[in-house]
């Protein structure tokens, strides 16, 4: 029964890092549609979505299964918790990468505003924390999805800067004002892809330490 639930966990562990693996992807090519006005790519990070709905309810399933007939503890419980926590943020991420490709889909049907430099900075700043996020959660690394955490702060400068240029488009000239909103639509939603890789890593020093560190962590009541 033990080496049974074993290879459950890492059969769960394997569904996981595949979900993580096709929002990887689809932040990629949302992405890709945006830097090179591709609607058609754009159109498939659309449709795609689905695939990582039903992968979000297969890992649902298994923790669900998992908790049920194994009634697990300690470590194993804190795995699972963090599994059943880790997946919807990750689903998340793939509602972003369908956000971005409308926005993405949008902004081609209009001339260029402006090259675009720092967005994609951002872009590839979230999608290189959450391949690390990913890692870290797979060696319960503790250390490693502290440094994770850090490098949001990075992501969240170049939204205040993109934020800054974009509103100075709007106010020298309000012919820019539809183009530079969905441009800002777009930062925001690559800034809010690093703010969920962010949660993945407090729930992964959970799952390594057994501490809750978001919100501050727990302090006793006065």
């Amino acid at each position: 029964m033990e080496r049974h639930f074993e290879k459950d966990l890492d059969t769960l562990t394997e569904e996981i890092l595949r979900l993580g693996s096709m929002c990887e992807e689809a932040i990629e090519r949302a992405l890709q549609a945006l830097v090179e006005r591709d609607s058609e790519m754009a159109a498939r990070v659309i449709a795609g979505d689905e695939a990582l709905d039903q992968q979000e309810l297969v890992i649902d399933q298994l923790c669900i299964d998992l908790i049920g007939l194994q009634q697990p503890m300690a470590s194993d419980l804190r795995f699972l918790t963090t599994a059943l926590k880790i997946t919807p943020e990750i689903e998340r991420m793939g509602d972003l990468a369908v956000n971005i490709a409308e926005r993405s889909i949008e902004l081609n049907r209009e001339p260029l505003l402006k090259p675009l430099i720092d967005i994609p900075r951002m872009a590839r700043i979230a999608v290189g924390m959450l391949r690390d996020a990913l890692q870290a959660f797979l060696h319960q690394d503790a250390e490693a999805a502290n440094a994770i955490i850090r490098r949001d702060d990075e992501v969240d400068r170049l939204m205040e800067q993109v934020f800054r240029e974009l509103l100075s488009f709007m106010m020298e000239d309000p012919a820019t004002i539809t183009r530079a909103l969905r441009l800002t639509f777009v930062a925001k939603y690559f800034e809010r892809v690093a703010d969920h890789v962010t949660n993945i890593c407090e729930m992964v020093v959970f799952m390594a330490e057994g501490r809750i560190i978001r919100h501050g962590g727990i302090h006793p009541v006065s």
